[in-house]
């Protein structure tokens, strides 16, 4: 069974959220949070499998909440998704840098949310649509030249994993490439004629090598450290 958080100021939010979700078999809720800093309690006290974690809520916000729950050992099997607006919300890049396994609009149809939750519990980022991926190149283009710091952690350095690519092989630089256009393990590996298992393991070793969460992490690093720059990559319709 997977346990799912929700965290969202509006009652009204949470509720409609919560007959989506209990409709599945394979889900259930086990807490709501009206606050990020509620968020990252009942993660922890529950046991939850994933967060779908608003951004704009009162005290703590969304984006802090994901950076406390990414940086919090005890808690690094949770995976958040962020519930947004879309266009209006400037802030999802920052989330997905910090933390964020992936996001969803709050208009999503009941069974993409469903969809959404069984793919982040399962260890994957919630990447595949194209419009996340346009979303993502667009976002970092916009930031590429301002540190994102509004809402960083006391402390927390700017960006520790784009320092490291230097451990990457050339063929895991290639990967990491196809990686952060969005493309699959089997998508990467027709693209480079490999077997989809080495494929696997290539993003395993990028990930351990980049200290990264997940696939969203991966993207965020190509970004950040130069290797992909926003509109080189082209993506399918």
């Amino acid at each position: 069974m997977i346990r799912v958080l929700l965290a969202d100021d509006q009652a009204l939010i949470r509720a409609g959220f919560r007959v989506l979700v209990e409709a599945a078999d394979d889900i259930e809720v086990v807490g709501e949070a009206v606050n990020g800093e509620q968020a990252v309690d009942l993660a922890r006290s529950e046991r939850a499998d994933v967060v779908l974690m608003d951004i704009r809520m009162p005290g703590v916000d969304g984006i802090e909440a994901t950076s406390r729950i990414a940086a919090d050992e005890d808690l690094a099997g949770v995976k958040v998704i962020i519930v947004t607006t879309f266009e209006s919300d400037e802030y999802v890049y920052q989330a997905l840098r910090v933390g964020a396994s992936g996001f969803l609009v709050k208009d999503t149809e009941p069974e993409d949310l469903i969809r959404a939750i069984r793919v982040v519990a399962g260890g994957d980022a919630l990447l595949s649509p194209s419009v996340t991926r346009r979303l993502i190149t667009t976002l970092a283009a916009q930031h590429a030249a301002a540190p994102l710091a509004a809402h960083r952690l006391p402390g927390q350095a700017p960006s520790p994993h784009a320092r490291h690519l230097s451990r990457l092989t050339e063929r895991e630089r290639e990967v990491l490439a196809l990686v952060a256009e969005g493309l699959s393990n089997e998508e990467i590996a027709r693209r480079l004629f490999l077997s989809p298992l080495t494929t696997k393991t290539h993003v395993s070793r990028i990930m351990t090598k980049l200290e990264a969460r997940d696939r969203a992490q991966l993207v965020v690093i190509a970004y950040e450290s130069g290797l992909v720059t926003p509109g080189s990559a082209t993506f399918p319709a």
